[in-house]
């Protein structure tokens, strides 16, 4: 497997367009989240079902043979909802194992009504991984990984490009990190170029843990964003990546993100999923500071969950 090149991610950007929406920009102004600088705000959270995955599933399915079977995904929901939004447009059929353990209403019924057929499975996340790559083997569906394929992080990566051509660039950017699919894709388009910070919470801490202690782990997600930041551990074209070009890696306490959904509610009347507010949570706890006139960007990147989730 090779890591998606900027060339890689262009070609992705343009096989996706038309499936996908160019999601806005929003610039915040300096004391909105209490904060004395400005925030630049990419509201992925509205994109067509609600998460970036979208972008990766139609990669997927629009640069790889689909056999009669259909696809198959294994989700804590924003990336069921995506396969099986993307393959029901397609026309084919969409099977999505998903972990009872971390299973939220909200996402459940999002990937029913896009069209999925969804099996909820006992156990750990890697048990639902396990089955969903059983259920490829015998069936011959195309397997949809969530975050380690090439065409996954590649529509992902499209995210930053679509970015830095309507804000005119940033220094740093905080992407909240399950599997590393986004932020691996976000890395390989963005380089050098801008300093691109992991954010996850204590109870998903996977790429923090990789970095210490090597690709070979396996976390048992728990806590308020387990259920969008739950990998149990990083794909392998993600920690290639984000070994080379993150350095840094924050995690907070759940307290922190519900503290970050709060507050972006009430400065901007946007609700965004716990994975979001996992990211601004990097800022509005002082964990990140930036320096002065550094000109920082959040990405929200998903808004499935209970409207009032934040609300304690």
């Amino acid at each position: 497997m090779m890591n998606p090149t900027p060339a890689d991610i262009t070609a992705a950007a343009a096989r996706i367009a038309g499936h996908i929406r160019n999601t806005p920009i929003l610039q915040v102004e300096a004391g909105a989240f209490g904060l004395p600088y400005p925030v630049t705000l990419k509201l992925e959270h509205t994109q067509i079902t609600g998460s970036f995955k979208l972008r990766g599933a139609f990669n997927n399915l629009l640069s790889r043979d689909v056999p009669a079977a259909g696809v198959v995904a294994a989700s804590g929901g924003n990336h069921g909802a995506a396969v099986a939004y993307a393959a029901t447009k397609l026309g084919y059929k969409s099977v999505i194992f998903v972990p009872k353990a971390i299973a939220k209403e909200e996402k459940l019924r999002r990937m029913r009504d896009f069209g999925g057929e969804v099996i909820l499975t006992d156990g750990s996340v890697a048990d639902c991984m396990s089955e969903y790559a059983n259920y490829a083997a015998t069936t011959g569906a195309l397997a949809v990984h969530p975050y380690d394929t090439a065409p996954t992080l590649a529509g992902q990566g499209t995210v930053a490009l679509e970015m830095e051509a309507q804000t005119g660039g940033f220094d740093t950017i905080m992407v909240a990190t399950g599997g590393g699919g986004l932020i691996g894709g976000i890395a390989a388009w963005l380089g050098d170029r801008v300093r691109v910070v992991s954010v996850e919470t204590e109870g998903t801490n996977t790429l923090a843990r990789s970095l210490k202690e090597g690709p070979d782990i396996d976390v048992s997600a728990s806590g308020i964003s387990a259920g969008s930041l739950g990998g149990p551990r990083l794909g392998e074209l993600s920690y290639a990546v984000v070994k080379e070009r993150v350095k840094d890696a924050i995690v907070l306490p759940d307290a922190a993100v519900f503290d970050a959904g709060q507050k972006l509610w009430e400065a901007t009347r946007l609700v965004g999923e716990p994975g979001a507010a996992t990211a601004l949570a990097a800022l509005t706890s002082g964990a990140y500071t930036p320096a002065k006139d550094e000109r920082v960007a959040v990405l929200v990147c998903g808004g499935n969950a209970e409207p009032h989730w934040f609300l304690g």
